[in-house]
């Protein structure tokens, strides 16, 4: 039987949404989650694969504004809901469906598109490369101490009802953004994301606390958390499962961080998404006791590669010329001369020889400077053509703070 790929109508979102669930497993969502995520979908960027009356494939994307090196807030699409029933794999749907939406996000203008993969293999095919990373912590509070800055004591605490302070909370968020590459600027609607709740992902903790920090009566940073309790025969042991925290400077940032150490009856706490460079780990008497981990977190991929690196600043001046290779959208093969510097850069064609040669997965990776050219080329994914040109480009790409994609999509 024939498949049909078709842009997503309302009266099939159920259908549609029902075959991604499947193809992750085949757990319903709650309520709340099939609720916030219906309307924030975008249906003219949604598309299904239907054989006759079933969906066999999913994907869409989002309008999203990514935060680069430089500050600049881009266009980006977030692609998202990506599935493939498990009864029509290896029938080329995935790639059909990767093919019509970059070309979808070219004809929108759009130079970016990212994404968070649940296995990373799928899409370096595709020219998305590893961009970010996120730390996760778990911390042993009954060992682990806090230094913490001058004016900490003078920061105020106090709970809030999440939905009474998300407005406030919302606004610091937005004073963050570009001040680190990776972090998106929340377009209407998404706003609830940081108060969804659903009771499926408690797993026995608490409801969603939230805590604020204020100075002077104005709002300095905030963090929404729950505690998950535990005892054993020696006491209490409960579990600190850090939701997120946003500051505007160290004194309120310590303050935030100290409160969750000091919860009573718990002895952890939980971090899942935290900055590469989170200053947490510089607060902390013991990062042995805090077990870090690493994975991989956003995925760049660039659309138009002329407009995507003119689109950033660099650290460094340069003036070198790429030579792309980029199977999949091959508007964007060849050479480019990329001049730029802490001001803004130009990205043009060229026929001068090349100075690096890298594919477009490769520019992805360090397209926001987390990921070095260094790095790549010694493991043999950028080759250096001019003596001195990977060492140029490696400190022009760099980002003096680590990009980090603060939620999922």
């Amino acid at each position: 039987m024939t498949t049909e790929m078709r842009e997503l109508r309302q009266e099939d979102w159920d259908e549609y949404y029902g075959t991604l669930e499947t193809a992750f497993g085949g757990v319903a969502e709650s309520k709340e989650e099939h609720e916030l995520w219906n309307a924030l979908t975008e249906f003219d960027r949604f598309f299904g694969t239907w054989e006759g009356e079933t969906c066999v494939g999913t994907t869409g994307a989002f309008s999203f504004r990514l935060s680069v090196p430089g500050g600049s807030l881009v266009d980006a699409a977030g692609v998202t809901m990506v599935g493939v029933a498990a009864t029509h794999r290896r029938r080329g749907i995935l790639t059909s469906m990767m093919r019509r939406q970059l070309d979808d996000v070219r004809a929108r203008g759009e130079a970016l598109a990212v994404l968070t993969a649940s296995e990373p293999v799928i899409y370096g095919r595709f020219g998305y490369g590893a961009a970010t990373q996120q730390l996760k912590a778990e911390i042993d509070t009954s060992r682990v101490r806090l230094s913490v800055p001058a004016g900490t004591d003078d920061v105020r605490l106090r709970y809030a009802k999440p939905a009474d302070v998300h407005e406030a909370c919302e606004a610091l968020y937005a004073r963050r953004v570009t001040e680190r590459p990776g972090m998106l600027a929340r377009q209407p609607g998404w706003e609830r994301l940081g108060l969804l709740d659903p009771e499926s992902d408690r797993h026995g903790a608490s409801p969603l606390q939230c805590v604020v920090a204020e100075r002077d009566g104005e709002l300095v940073g905030y963090t929404r958390f729950r505690v998950k309790p535990d005892w054993d025969v020696a006491g209490p042991k409960g579990t600190v499962k850090l939701s997120d925290l946003e500051a505007l400077d160290p004194a309120a940032y310590a303050s935030l961080w100290r409160f969750l150490f000091d919860i009573d009856l718990t002895s952890q706490v939980e971090a899942h998404s935290r900055p590469m460079d989170d200053a947490m780990l510089q607060l902390v008497s013991d990062v042995r006791r805090c077990r870090i981990q690493v994975r991989d977190s956003l995925h760049v991929r660039l659309v138009e590669v002329g407009a995507a690196l003119e689109a950033r600043t660099y650290r460094a001046p340069l003036n070198l010329v790429l030579e792309v290779d980029d199977a999949f959208c091959p508007w964007n093969a060849g050479r480019w001369r990329l001049k730029g510097d802490l001001k803004g850069a130009t990205c043009e064609r060229t026929e001068d020889e090349a100075d690096l040669a890298l594919s477009v997965r490769e520019l992805g990776s360090a397209y926001l400077g987390g990921v070095t050219l260094t790095s790549l080329a010694a493991a043999g994914r950028v080759r250096e053509l001019r003596p001195g040109a990977l060492a140029e480009a490696t400190l022009a790409f760099g980002s003096d703070v680590a990009p980090w994609l603060p939620h999922g999509f």
